[in-house]
C-alpha cells in the first residue's frame, strides 16, 4: 500500500484584516518566499523613505562620516541625523537596518526612529554594514561593532550623552542590535543604556513554532529565513562554530543586559524566538518590556505604516523611549 507523504504546515493565526489589505497588495511585489535569485530586485530601489524624503520632513541636518573598519582594511559609512538647532546632551540612538542579512541600506526602517530627532533632540547613528553573500558573517555584526564603538567614543562630538546611548534594530538590524549588546556587555564596550529590537532576527536555528507556522504565508517566511541564513552562514550554519553575536538566541546567559524594549507580530517567523528573548532577560532578573501585536506579519508597521496596528504600536514603543530616556 502506497503511503502518502504530504506535509503538514500547522495554522497560522489570523492577519489583522486591515493588514491583510495591505499584503494581498504587496504580495503582487514581494513574495512570501525569497530566494537568493531575488536579491537584485531586493536591492532595487527600497519600500521605505529615501535619504531626500527624510529630509524633507523638515528641521534635519545629516552628515555622512567614514570610519576604519574593525580589520582596518576597510572603511564604513555612517549617516549621522540632528536638529539644525540642537543642543548637546539629548540621546544616542545607533541604527542597524532591515534586510534579512542580504540587502538594505541604512536608511531602511530609519525613518519612525528618525521621529526621536525632533521628539528628544536625540541624535541618530545609522551604519552601512556589509551584506552576505557576498560578505558572509561576522562581517554584518564586526562592522556594528565597530561602528557602535566609534559612535560611543565620539558622543560629545556627535552631540548625545553618552550615557544614554540606546542600541536599536530592525528584522535582520534587530538581531544585529542583540548581538552587539551581547559583545559590548562581553569585551566591556560601549555602556549602553537601552536596545530596541523590533521584530528581531535572533535564531538560527528557524525552528520554532512560529517559524513553521509562517511557510508560503505573510512576508519573509521560513524558507526566506532559511535563505537569509545560509547567505549569511553558509556551511558554518550546520556547524557549532556560530556565536551568539551572529545568532543572539544561542546565548546561555542574558544577564548584565540593558533595558530592552521588544515587540514582534503573532504572525510572522520571529514571534517565538523574539518571545523566548525576553523571557530569557526576565530569568536573568534584567528589564524587558515585550509587545507582541495580534494579527501583525513581518514588517508591517513598515508596509502599512498608516493602519491602526501600526501606528499603535510606534506610540507603543515611543511611550517606553519615553518613559526611558530625556531630551
Amino acid at each position: 500500500m502506497k503511503v502518502s507523504m504530504t506535509r503538514t504546515v500547522p495554522i497560522a493565526p489570523p492577519f489583522d484584516l486591515e493588514l491583510r489589505m495591505v499584503l494581498d497588495v504587496v504580495s503582487q511585489s514581494i513574495p512570501s518566499t525569497l530566494s537568493i535569485e531575488d536579491l537584485p530586485a531586493l536591492r532595487g530601489p527600497g519600500f521605505t523613505p529615501s535619504l531626500d524624503e527624510l529630509l524633507a520632513r523638515g528641521d534635519l541636518t545629516h552628515q555622512e562620516l567614514w570610519i576604519p573598519s574593525s580589520s582596518g582594511t576597510s572603511e564604513l559609512l555612517l549617516s549621522v541625523f540632528r536638529r539644525k538647532n540642537s543642543r548637546v546632551g539629548g540621546p544616542g540612538f545607533f541604527f542597524t537596518h532591515v534586510g534579512g542579512m542580504i540587502f538594505g541600506d541604512r536608511f531602511v526602517g530609519v525613518s519612525t526612529i528618525i521621529d526621536y530627532v525632533e521628539l528628544l533632540d536625540a541624535t541618530v547613528v545609522t551604519v552601512e554594514y556589509r551584506l552576505a553573500p557576498e560578505n558572509p558573517a561576522p562581517a554584518a555584526v564586526d562592522d556594528s561593532y565597530a561602528a557602535l564603538v566609534r559612535t560611543s567614543a565620539h558622543a560629545e562630538e556627535l552631540g548625545f550623552d553618552p550615557t544614554q546611548l540606546i542600541a536599536v534594530g530592525a528584522s535582520a538590524g534587530g538581531g544585529l542590535a542583540a548581538g552587539i549588546t551581547l559583545r559590548a556587555r562581553d569585551q566591556e564596550g560601549p555602556q549602553l543604556a537601552g536596545q530596541m529590537l523590533l521584530y528581531p532576527m535572533l535564531d538560527v536555528r528557524n525552528e520554532s513554532g512560529s517559524s513553521h507556522q509562517i511557510d508560503g504565508i505573510g512576508v519573509w517566511d521560513r524558507n526566506s529565513n532559511d535563505m537569509g541564513w545560509n547567505a549569511s552562514l553558509g556551511a558554518r550554519r550546520a556547524t557549532d562554530d556560530v556565536t551568539p553575536y551572529e545568532s543572539p538566541s544561542l546565548a546561555q546567559d542574558l544577564s548584565g543586559l540593558p533595558p530592552t524594549y521588544l515587540e514582534v507580530g503573532s504572525a510572522e517567523v520571529f514571534r517565538d524566538e523574539t518571545v523566548a528573548y525576553a523571557s530569557g532577560i526576565w530569568a536573568a532578573a534584567g528589564v524587558a518590556e515585550l509587545h507582541v501585536w495580534p494579527g501583525g506579519y513581518h514588517l508591517f508597521e513598515l508596509l502599512a505604516p498608516d493602519a491602526v496596528l501600526s501606528r499603535a504600536s510606534r506610540a507603543t514603543r515611543q511611550a517606553w523611549v519615553l518613559r526611558n530616556f530625556t531630551g
